[in-house]
């Protein structure tokens, strides 16, 4: 999302928190409960080149949802019980919360683990099974990390060799959009060959970058152990499934669960699609994860959670806490579910394509 559709949203949130109508349309649009997305939570926030800056929140920030979130009378649950919340006949008194963690980062276990612990919060955390192991790839980060140490960034793109500059934040924040959306769009294996070339070239050791951010399987055991933690499946290389023929597919799945059932002893029931939006989840993923046996799967497609049937179990929608959006009033709009009512229903209102 970029700068002037960040300010865009923040108005929209802003405005339904100050005028009341968040809370007023709440009994209509809340539904059942939420499935929060987090990723990185570390005090330390950067000025400036920060693209990545959306994916990290504050201790302070999440301990402060957590008691946002119990306050306005949502019971924190674990992942098993939502999914029993979900398809109960009936719904419960109360909505439920569940927080979630995608990548397996070791700030997790030093930053997010105390806070959780220390309330009392059940959480999961989605685990890529080739990252522990010290062979992931976080190309986002190591396109990060590239621009940032570089004055300019040369890349055959679309056809067409390209130079990018990168003196100044704007110049890199411009080159890090196009090229990150440009390798998004490419088949997995090609994208992640023009990051370790562009890795390479700035000096930028992708194996090492994982083993600093990443827990090793001695960490995640180590949060397993205790009864609040739920580990979940995050593929093994971090790759958009839909990216991927069906064999594949299934097999990139399988093997992170087999792994993460090996490493820490118990069933591994719940996963989360990296990635996760409409173009790198769809419902063959979907049904392939429910072929699996897996109690539920999780996206980054925005919203509620509703009664079953409405949500497929292994399509489920969340809420990101999101670095750009640290603030009460937006983790309060959103739980009332009337952004994503509003979204929807402006969305039903565009003419089909032709």
């Amino acid at each position: 999302m970029n700068s002037a559709s960040t300010k865009l949203l923040k108005s929209v949130l802003s405005a339904l928190h100050y005028t009341g109508l968040g809370s007023l349309v709440a009994p209509l649009t809340r539904g059942r409960g939420v499935i929060f997305t987090l990723h990185q939570v570390h005090p330390e926030t950067r000025k400036g080149f920060d693209p990545n800056g959306i994916l990290r929140v504050t201790p302070e920030f999440l301990e402060q949802v957590i008691l946002q979130v119990r306050g306005l009378g949502f019971d924190l649950v674990d992942l098993d019980e939502a999914v029993d919340r979900i398809t109960a006949a009936e719904p419960s008194a109360r909505p439920f919360a569940s927080f979630t963690f995608d990548d397996g980062y070791r700030d997790n276990l030093i930053h997010a683990y105390p806070v959780m612990q220390r309330h009392g919060v059940p959480f999961t955390i989605y685990v890529p099974s080739d990252f522990p192991d010290g062979r992931g790839e976080l190309w986002w980060l190591a396109l990060e990390d590239v621009l940032r140490r570089s004055n300019e960034v040369t890349v055959q793109l679309m056809g067409a060799v390209r130079t990018f500059p990168c003196a100044t934040t704007a110049e890199k924040q411009a080159a890090f959009e196009t090229i990150y959306w440009w390798l998004r769009g490419l088949p997995e294996d090609r994208a992640r060959q023009v990051i370790r070339e562009l890795a390479a070239g700035a000096g930028v050791d992708l194996a090492q970058q994982c083993r600093d951010l990443i827990m090793s399987w001695d960490e995640v055991r180590t949060l397993a152990r205790d009864p609040l933690v739920t580990i979940g499946a995050h593929t093994r290389r971090h790759f958009a499934i839909s990216n991927l023929p069906a064999d594949e597919a299934r097999q990139e799945i399988a093997d992170s669960m087999a792994r993460i059932e090996a490493e820490i002893g118990r069933p591994c029931r719940h996963f989360s699609f990296p990635y996760g939006d409409e173009t790198s989840a769809t419902q063959r993923d979907f049904d392939i994860a429910a072929g699996l046996g897996l109690a539920s799967a999780v996206t980054t497609r925005k919203g509620l959670i509703h009664a079953a049937p409405r949500h497929c179990l292994t399509g489920l929608p969340r809420v990101s806490l999101n670095g750009d959006y640290q603030r009460s009033r937006y983790v309060e709009v959103l739980l009332t579910g009337a952004p994503f009512a509003l979204w929807d229903m402006l969305r039903r209102s565009q003419p089909a394509a032709s």
